[in-house]
């Protein structure tokens, strides 16, 4: 009978186990792939068909999905077709997690503010962090002490107030984002479009950095983390002791699998 050297055997015994994170946004389906706790992987903006194409080629044996657009249950039913342990449908609800969530009606939480909040409470234990995550909405949501969270705001994202501006009026022309995320945006507008800009970008930076502020006063050693898919355009425009974890949501999926699920 062939036996492995014992060398090798205690590789194959230790080897980290693979888990797939699927988070499924207003506006992108995003994945991350981890092995232990390192992300070996992460895509945003991809179809059915390109992840299964990173399933079969990752192949990761646990997984969890998130939606905040759609049921989960048909993503799910897919992952289990392909993995060969235990798929996990995140609920803000129901599913047990690692932190405590005082938020008064989790049955109306969004599960990607939920999941960036186990995220920060495990990549900043023991701190007080306000969460900055700028997507199709932009939501600032703290979390105390790195253990509860507390709940927050939200409000129109950067791409969803230019689209009000446009839809909503009668002639204001619909302007698109900036070329380059951290170009300086003038404060003062010479023309419609430019006023536009100013008012939009500026006004949102002048916004999310107001909350800071107001969060600091009440928390000193307050760090914040910065996620979503516009966290380019806050990153330098924002005031305070700032981390910028795009795959915030998809590290708070991994630990909330690898809470309830023995790895």
């Amino acid at each position: 009978m062939l036996l492995w050297p014992a060398s090798l055997r205690l590789t194959r015994q230790h080897q980290p186990v693979r888990t797939f994170a699927l988070d499924i946004g207003n506006t992108a389906v995003k994945y991350g792939c981890f092995e232990g706790n390192a992300l070996l992987e992460s895509e945003s903006g991809q179809t059915a068909a390109q992840i299964l194409a990173a399933l079969q080629r990752l192949r990761p044996t646990h997984g969890i999905v998130a939606s905040v657009a759609e049921p989960t249950g048909e993503w799910a039913a897919a992952l289990r077709q392909e993995l060969s342990g235990q798929v996990l449908e995140f609920s803000p609800a129901t599913t047990p997690l690692p932190l405590h969530n005082a938020y008064a009606t989790p049955h109306t939480l969004g599960a990607d503010r939920l999941a960036a909040a186990v995220g920060a409470a495990w990549l900043r234990p023991g701190h007080d962090t306000l969460i900055v995550d700028a997507g199709t909405a932009i939501k600032c949501d703290l979390v105390e002490g790195g253990h509860t969270f507390r709940g927050g705001s939200i409000a129109p994202g950067l791409r969803m107030r230019f689209e009000a501006l446009h839809k909503l009026t009668g002639r204001l022309p619909l302007v698109e984002m900036p070329a380059e995320a951290a170009a300086p945006i003038p404060l003062t507008g010479h023309d419609t479009q430019a006023a536009i800009r100013s008012g939009v970008l500026n006004g949102a930076a002048a916004e999310v950095n107001g909350f800071i502020a107001s969060y600091q006063q009440q928390f000193p050693q307050l760090g914040v983390v910065l996620a979503g898919g516009d966290a380019a355009f806050f990153q330098p425009r924002l005031k305070g002791l700032i981390f910028g974890i795009p795959e915030l949501v998809l590290i708070g999926l991994h630990r909330i699998l690898a809470y309830n699920v023995k790895l």
